[in-house]
């Protein structure tokens, strides 16, 4: 049997009116080539710890067209393979003028697709969703795939993963199956991204990603404790630079645009090799990351783009964290100045895409306020203690748990709502994964834009029954009065505007879709369905929907 020189890919990244950019890992150093169009372009690959990447840039494209590629490695035709019966991988420019259509999504394990996997797991909604679009049916295809964190488990690890692990060092010693090193990290993307149908997803449909804590681990820059504890560890510094520096390699370089590679510093290194040898990155990544880690002034992975009448606004909530006592925030000085600057209006939708739900259930915001208090020393030392545990252990630490950061981002949406930063938008709509269950919610407002938040979460990775009543009890009810009289106990002020549910919570696993329309801006969830016991080939089904229209002005 021959080993195919492809591992992982073709995957379409950045797409743009004239240029697009595809992304894969080969077997060995490399001159990667696509043809489209009766054209060729052609990449040589960069190493990193034994691996070979590269990033393929088709430029000089046609607007608004649909055309089919296929890739060769060292002038071998490894792509598309008709034995796994998908259509041909198509690269789509932008047509201008088109209005969006975006799916999203948060948190997807990579377990098998069969009876057992989805028993324990439920049916991967991203896989349903990659069948129907190669079905050939009346599916429309989305411009743009937002994956908003948890693309790969790094600490809760599937069998699959732990065999591997197994098979190179001792799984009983530390960090025992999470994983330790970027070998590790380069499996874990192979087993997320290879199963056939995902694939020919991913080598179609352009993709933006942003991570969150399990793409390193659970907690990760929950506080100054927490991270305090695991650099005391004899391996966390080890995992830390290797999820930062697989991280830049499998998910955030094909999120930059070619302008914004070429200001890339690893990037440059790349691009300035033009020998036949292949050039190894590996120390300077290496470096990078464990800078990026100690410095996140250093590096931004948040992006912006803007899609005709539609800005997208990706914000890291995750590196950028500041966790000093006197300065705690979710994002930093630097990094909010930076979101400062593009929330801006003149656009007929702003989309705010972030990991972590900024809008909440009102009744956990108010207990993460009020948890954040205490912690901070509001009730004394020995409460500030017991509200740490209590933090990671029930995962409080969204936007709710940094009121500084929330009410500024607050203050600013307000501002671009009411036209004091240019036209107002018809809708401002904070797009969010994290929880393990989907909702809507909306800004209690009379004029201006409508605010929104809209959370698909998970793709694949369903909360526990009991964990589901918890959820679904925050939502409701008595969970907002009871949570404001808990937060007023700890001296926290109400918020500056009240939010409440429109639809949800549901906990099916999702993929969302949203498509801005005359109507306003429709979006809708799908979920997996298996028929007749046919595991490998599920079937979509709508969970919800919601339209969000303009204000009508009196």
């Amino acid at each position: 049997m021959t080993t195919s020189p492809l591992v992982l890919g073709p995957m379409i990244r950045y797409v743009d009116e004239t240029s697009a950019s595809v992304w894969v890992e080969t077997r060995v150093a490399a001159r990667v080539s696509i043809r489209a169009g009766g054209r060729d372009w052609t990449a040589g690959t960069f190493a990193v710890h034994g691996h070979h990447y590269a990033l393929v840039e088709l430029d000089g494209l046609d607007p608004g067209t649909v055309t089919s590629y296929a890739l060769e490695v060292n002038g071998t035709h490894v792509w598309p393979d008709p034995a796994t019966g998908f259509p041909p991988s198509m690269v789509a420019t932008l047509k201008p003028g088109k209005p969006l259509r975006m799916a999203y999504g948060s948190c997807r394990t990579s377990v098998p697709h069969d009876e057992s996997g989805n028993r324990t797991h439920g049916v991967d909604s991203l896989r349903a969703y990659a069948l129907g679009m190669a079905s050939g049916g009346d599916l429309p295809w989305p411009d743009l795939v937002a994956f908003l964190g948890d693309q790969v488990y790094a600490d809760l690890t599937s069998e699959q993963m732990q065999e591997f692990i197994r098979n190179r060092r001792n799984i009983d010693e530390a960090p025992g199956e999470e994983l330790k090193d970027f070998e590790e990290y380069a499996h874990l993307y192979f087993l997320a991204w290879s199963d056939p149908a995902n694939r020919w997803l991913l080598s179609t449909l352009p993709s933006a990603m942003i991570f969150d804590d399990h793409d390193i681990r659970d907690d990760w820059n929950t506080s100054l404790s927490w991270k305090k504890e695991m650099e005391a560890t004899s391996w966390w510094h080890g995992r830390i630079v290797a999820g930062l520096a697989s991280y830049w390699v499998y998910q955030h370089l094909g999120n930059l645009s070619p302008k914004e590679r070429a200001e890339d510093a690893i990037w440059q290194q790349i691009a300035r090799h033009v020998g036949e040898d292949e050039i190894d990155v590996s120390a300077a990544l290496d470096s990078f990351a464990d800078r990026a880690d100690q410095d996140p002034g250093s590096y931004r992975w948040s992006y912006c783009r803007d899609f005709g009448d539609t800005r997208l606004i990706v914000v890291d909530s995750r590196a950028a964290r500041d966790l000093t006592p006197d300065d705690r925030a979710l994002v930093d000085k630097a990094e909010m100045a930076w979101l400062d600057g593009r929330m801006r209006g003149g656009f007929r939708h702003l989309l705010v895409a972030t990991s972590l739900p900024f809008l909440l259930p009102m009744g956990l915001h108010y207990v993460e306020s009020w948890n954040e208090a205490i912690s901070q020393g509001a009730w004394g030392k020995l409460a500030a203690r017991a509200g740490e545990k209590l933090r990671q252990a029930v995962d409080l630490e969204h936007w709710g748990a940094f009121q500084d950061s929330f009410r500024k981002v607050a203050a600013m949406v307000t501002e671009v709502a009411d036209g004091k930063r240019g036209q107002a938008p018809d809708t401002i709509t904070f797009l969010s994964g994290d929880v393990h269950y989907s909702y809507v919610s909306e800004v209690e407002r009379a004029t201006g834009s409508r605010i929104v938040q809209a959370v698909c979460s998970p793709i694949r990775n369903p909360l526990p029954r009991l964990m589901r009543s918890f959820a679904a009890v925050m939502s409701y009810g008595l969970a907002t009065p009871i949570g404001a009289l808990v937060a007023r106990s700890a001296k926290v002020p109400d918020p500056p505007f009240r939010w409440s549910g429109v639809k949800g919570p549901w906990f099916d696993n999702n993929l969302a879709c949203l498509e801005v329309s005359p109507e306003g801006l429709n979006l809708w969830w799908q979920t997996g369905v298996v028929d007749g016991g046919d595991h490998l080939h599920p079937r979509l089904e709508t969970v919800a929907s919601v339209t969000v229209a303009p204000r009508r002005e009196a």
